[in-house]
């Protein structure tokens, strides 16, 4: 199945033109139009199209959007169609106030079996915020079933479990709380139900820090360059490389894990185990509504990682553009597609399964 994160950027332009207004609106596609006419970050309105149009023409079966809010959900279920589904909350109260961490996934391919919300806070099952975080930051967790049951044999490897979040932009302590959480819960999943445990989202911090050096006489990046900082605490902690912190006593009470069973559970990216033919398309994944190389430095904060107990298989790693001739950035991050399998573990154990 194909799965795509993508961080949509917030409806920051508030207007009150409809989707069939935009619609209506669009240019004669025989007619060029000019060329980086658009400069910079533009309203939803006319975003909201292109994201529609990357995702339509991209067989995508599951998806985990970052900064949605509920018009932005609802725009995007009216351009997918009838065929879409979603799960999740505003995270500001619960309902419907804030951005959503949603799921869409095609019920042509995929049935819910079940989802749920968490916020990354030391409360994690009411709408509150780490003391030093800059928002209110959740996951909404989906188990999902593969439609065509016949496509696998057991029950157990039909089922995965989708886990999408937007770590905090100002709050170390938020990201490496969120990860151990989020962790945890990934954890439990893979020991309750067995199947493969994806976890996607942005999560504000480089997965290593870069010394990058700009060369202004050929416009071009060096191909290499040294390791100046720290890596993201999250990263580290999800795949293992650093213990993750104290979690609240309710969370491991809701979610128990034993001890025993899968003990060195980590998560692992899925960038670093995809064949490297098929890992294509750009590096950096936050553009900030630029897309000229050159004017910032590389980098890459939105991430699919996969649980270590297996189950999944990948076989296509590729992050997209978000410009057309026309100038316009659909968003101010870039598309991230996984082409991936869900298979047996005796499967996944041909394909390295290294956390770093």
């Amino acid at each position: 199945m194909r799965l795509l994160t993508w961080n949509l950027r917030f409806d920051s332009q508030r207007d009150d033109i409809s989707v069939k207004e935009t619609l209506e609106s669009l240019p004669d596609p025989l007619i060029a139009p000019k060329f980086m006419g658009h400069k910079r970050e533009q309203p939803w309105s006319a975003r909201r199209i292109r994201v529609a149009q990357e995702i339509r023409g991209s067989r995508v079966s599951v998806i985990g959007f970052q900064e949605a809010l509920l018009r932005q959900v609802h725009d995007l279920k009216e351009l997918l169609g009838d065929e879409w589904d979603w799960v999740g909350v505003g995270r500001d109260d619960g309902k419907d106030r804030g951005e959503f961490g949603p799921i869409f996934f095609n019920t042509k391919h995929l049935k819910l079996e079940k989802y749920d919300t968490f916020w990354l806070s030391e409360t994690p099952f009411k709408p509150s915020k780490f003391p030093s975080a800059g928002s209110f930051r959740i996951a909404t967790v989906a188990r999902l079933s593969l439609v065509d049951q016949s496509a696998q044999s057991g029950t157990e490897y039909r089922v995965f479990t989708l886990v999408n979040t937007h770590l905090d932009e100002r709050s170390e302590g938020q990201r490496e709380l969120g990860a151990s959480l989020i962790l945890h819960r990934a954890r439990y999943e893979a020991q309750t139900h067995s199947g493969a445990v994806v976890v996607v989202g942005d999560f504000n911090r480089y997965a290593f820090t870069f010394r990058v050096e700009y060369h202004a006489l050929t416009t071009i990046y060096a191909a290499k360059s040294e390791q100046i900082g720290a890596d993201s605490g999250a990263y580290r902690i999800l795949n293992g490389v650093t213990a993750p912190k104290p979690i609240p006593s309710q969370f491991q009470e809701k979610f128990p894990v034993a001890a025993d069973v899968l003990p060195d559970f980590t998560m692992c990216d899925f960038l670093g185990v995809t064949p490297r033919l098929d890992v294509s398309g750009f590096f950096r994944t936050f553009t900030g509504f630029e897309e000229s190389l050159g004017t910032r430095q590389g980098g890459r904060i939105d991430y699919v990682l996969g649980g270590s107990n297996g189950g999944w298989l990948s076989h296509r790693y590729h992050t997209g553009s978000t410009i057309t001739d026309d100038g316009m950035l659909s968003s101010d991050h870039r598309p991230v597609f996984v082409d991936f399998d869900l298979v047996t573990p005796e499967v996944k154990e041909k394909q390295s399964i290294s956390s770093v």
